[in-house]
């Protein structure tokens, strides 16, 4: 469960900005052409940001900056994490599949711990797209968020890493598995 507070104190800043920073240099060929120096400064204007990669961090996502989205001005960072998030797994898809669940339902759902950590989940696209800059998931699986006519079906799609090839596939959004969680994106 996150904290009450979505604020971090300024020692609690500091310690996160020392971490990604870390983070970034040590994988440069995720975001290659891109300066820290603008991305802390960007990160600092915007607090909120910080708690919310706070949160990825907490749940062992591991964020990174993956890019940066010109259109919007937006840098993006992912869960970078080898396998999906630790305190992120063992949930259904979404409320609804949560709800679905006559017995053994897990505690929360992907989609609801998302927005409560004002995240986005990553979509197929994005997926593929951080699979490009690493294997990720070669053991787990995470879901992924999944277009309304999938949904409306009782669908949902996860991704992993297997044989050498991206796999998006298809289960009930009711359905959850201790090697299954999910990874997010939060664009600064």
């Amino acid at each position: 469960m996150p904290p009450e507070t979505k604020e971090l104190t300024l020692p609690q800043q500091q310690e996160l900005l020392q971490v990604l920073q870390a983070r970034f240099k040590k994988n440069m060929a995720r975001h290659q052409g891109l300066n820290w120096d603008e991305i802390q400064a960007r990160l600092e204007e915007r607090p909120e940001k910080l708690w919310s990669l706070h949160e990825m961090e907490r749940s062992g996502g591991e964020p990174d900056v993956m890019g940066y989205d010109s259109g919007s001005n937006e840098y993006q960072f992912a869960d970078c994490s080898a396998e999906s998030p630790p305190g992120r797994r063992s949930v259904c898809y979404d409320r609804e599949g949560l709800e679905s669940r006559k017995e053994h339902r897990p505690a929360n759902n992907a989609v609801d711990m998302a927005a409560e950590m004002g995240i986005e989940m990553l979509s197929e696209e994005q997926y593929r797209a951080l699979q490009q800059l690493g294997k990720f998931d070669a053991k787990t699986s995470s879901w992924l968020k999944t277009p309304d006519a999938i949904r409306k079906l009782g669908g949902a799609l996860y991704g992993d890493f297997r044989y050498g090839q991206v796999f998006v596939y298809h289960n009930g959004a009711q359905s959850y598995y201790a090697a299954r969680g999910f990874r997010g994106m939060l664009r600064v």
